[in-house]
């Protein structure tokens, strides 16, 4: 597991959403400690994917406050935030098919150096951040497949690739939304490993369906139910909640 302090790097208080009369997020509070790998997981229907677009500003709370590292961050918009070091993978990230693995890390270490806008450059301005993407590709098992186009990339390995893309943007808080999601278990025990890898050093959140996953590798877990916490603690502790056992037996598994 990561690296751990008792200091929040990422907290909600009061967070509301409403959808049309029908709210989605009731008052929840939840704080995101420093180096901890931290799940969203509860019922289909519990709110998990709205908590987790209101802390990655993919839409705005009804009301409450969301906070990175004491700043209020509530209505700063998800490009700024990114550039705090809060980064949504499989969002940001993107992939492009016909375009090798290390092009597509190298695409996406530009918006760091400030060559976001210049696709023109020539290969000799791009060669500085040649030598940073193989690093990037190396971390994440690619370097076999750095010359492949993206799109021949089995699933795994495409996720892998955005995981990738994602590190290039220098996150030190990272969240991730279903990592899991799609994979047989050969490429889910490869993605365990990938993330216990990248979280040294970093704070990760994840939505996450697959609990055994969530008991391998997370610190700290929070079990929602109708857009509120209905637990929280390590993983045997909620799973031995029984409210959180009717929860899962009553709506299936999250």
């Amino acid at each position: 597991m990561s690296s751990q302090s008792e200091a929040p790097v990422l907290r909600a208080t009061k967070l509301v959403r409403e959808f049309y009369g029908f709210r989605a997020v009731n008052n929840l509070d939840i704080e995101i400690m420093e180096g901890h790998i931290h799940a969203l997981i509860g019922p289909n229907g519990a709110g998990k994917t709205t908590v987790f677009n209101l802390l990655t500003k993919t839409i705005p709370p009804t009301s409450g406050n969301i906070f990175l590292r004491g700043r209020d961050i509530t209505r700063m918009p998800a490009a700024d935030v990114a550039r705090q070091g809060l980064v949504r993978s499989f969002q940001i990230s993107a992939i492009f098919p016909s375009l090798t693995v290390l092009e597509n890390v190298v695409v996406a270490l530009q918006r760091p150096a400030g060559l976001a806008t210049q696709l023109w450059r020539s290969r000799r301005a791009l060669n500085p951040l040649y030598g940073r993407a193989e690093e990037l590709i190396d971390s994440v098992g690619l370097s076999a497949w750095a010359t492949r186009q993206a799109g021949e990339l089995p699933y795994g390995r495409k996720r892998a690739l955005e995981i990738a893309t994602t590190l290039a943007l220098s996150p030190d808080v990272l969240l991730l939304d279903e990592p899991m999601a799609g994979m047989g278990r050969e490429d889910i025990d490869d993605m365990v490993e990938l993330i216990r890898k990248v979280a040294k050093g970093k704070t990760v959140v994840m939505v996450e369906h697959n609990l055994g996953v969530v008991s391998r590798l997370c610190d700290r877990v929070t079990v929602l139910a109708r857009g509120e916490t209905l637990a929280e603690g390590t993983y045997a502790d909620v799973s031995a909640d029984p409210r959180v056992r009717e929860a899962y037996m009553g709506n299936g598994h999250a």
